[in-house]
């Protein structure tokens, strides 16, 4: 004979399923709320209100213009494709059309794994001469040959952007890359520094110090040997160990008149760069952006004007 739960266990059991679906419920709903941004680290880069204006303050630029907004772990990628572009030389429409093909070949991350051996942000080959494969996910190395490649393609930057970069990557799906393009041109006009757009990151401030040769390491690296002062200078933009650098302006921008946008250029790498290297605060030009005040992006601060100011965690 078969015995039957009673109305009572019934509706026990169904009061204990339910609390759990609404426990599952609530689980679920934290985790989209983290993983879509609140709470979690973020980039956004913003365009301002057109060229000559000044940089976006926290609250301005909101519903002025266009913006994109991406992880920590991207922006810092994106800053070094963007820094090695312009050491080189490149334009700045040569930085678009890298920070478009890194989106569409890895989301801007520097993974080690792809279609057959492709590695890296720009999904490179070994097999194809791209370099070996611990070069390839060097983001500095891999940029330089991107940017190699693109430079031997006759009138890239007038070319669709969807033609410049399949001339360099022979991909099977080129009008992927076209998609792209807007948060590209975005991203490539606040890391090259010109004045009509800006990047800000919220960050948790580091528990850790910083490594100050780290940070003049990567400086060297993605913005070549002289953007720094020499290593044993009188002063804190020459001491290697020193927890404050002044990065100088005038002395390599492109141009005379190119200052400006050379030091938002650098400033802006450093925010890009501050979850990884330890960044607690930069200054530039009447701006600061601060780790423990980076919900309010870049503030108004009184600045020395010799050059982009970089603090590191200590």
């Amino acid at each position: 004979m078969t015995k039957t739960a009673s109305p009572a266990r019934r509706g026990r059991s169904l009061r204990l399923a339910a609390a759990f679906a609404v426990l599952l419920a609530l689980v679920a709903y934290v985790v989209v709320q983290y993983v879509s941004g609140d709470g979690a680290p973020r980039c956004v880069v913003r365009s301002g209100d057109g060229e000559g204006t000044d940089r976006p303050g926290p609250d301005d630029g909101e519903g002025g213009g266009s913006s994109y907004e991406l992880s920590p772990e991207m922006a810092a990628n994106a800053a070094t494709i963007s820094a090695v572009g312009t050491t080189r030389g490149m334009p700045e429409r040569a930085v678009t059309i890298a920070l478009a093909t890194a989106l569409q070949e890895s989301a801007l991350r520097n993974i080690r794994h792809g279609d057959r051996d492709s590695l890296g942000l720009f999904q490179q080959r070994p097999s194809q001469g791209w370099g070996t494969p611990q070069q390839i996910l060097d983001p500095v190395y891999s940029a330089g040959a991107f940017y190699e490649h693109l430079a031997e393609v006759p009138g890239y930057s007038r070319l669709p952007l969807t033609v410049a970069a399949q001339r360099v990557q022979r991909s099977g799906f080129p009008q992927a890359y076209a998609k792209h393009e807007p948060d590209a041109s975005l991203l490539s006009a606040a890391l090259t520094g010109r004045a009509s757009a800006s990047l800000t990151c919220t960050a948790t401030p580091s528990t850790k110090p910083g490594d100050p040769a780290k940070v003049r390491a990567e400086l060297a690296r993605s913005f070549g040997s002289g953007v720094l002062p020499a290593a044993g200078g009188k002063g804190r933009t020459g001491s290697p160990q020193a927890s404050e650098l002044t990065v100088p302006v005038a002395s390599t921008a492109r141009t005379a008149g190119d200052a400006d946008r050379r030091g938002w250029e650098l400033a802006h790498w450093a925010v890009a760069k501050a979850a990884e290297l330890r960044i607690s605060e930069i200054s530039f030009a009447g701006k600061v952006w601060s780790a423990e005040e980076a919900d309010e992006g870049w503030r108004t601060a009184e600045s020395d004007g010799a050059g982009v100011r970089i603090r590191i965690a200590r």
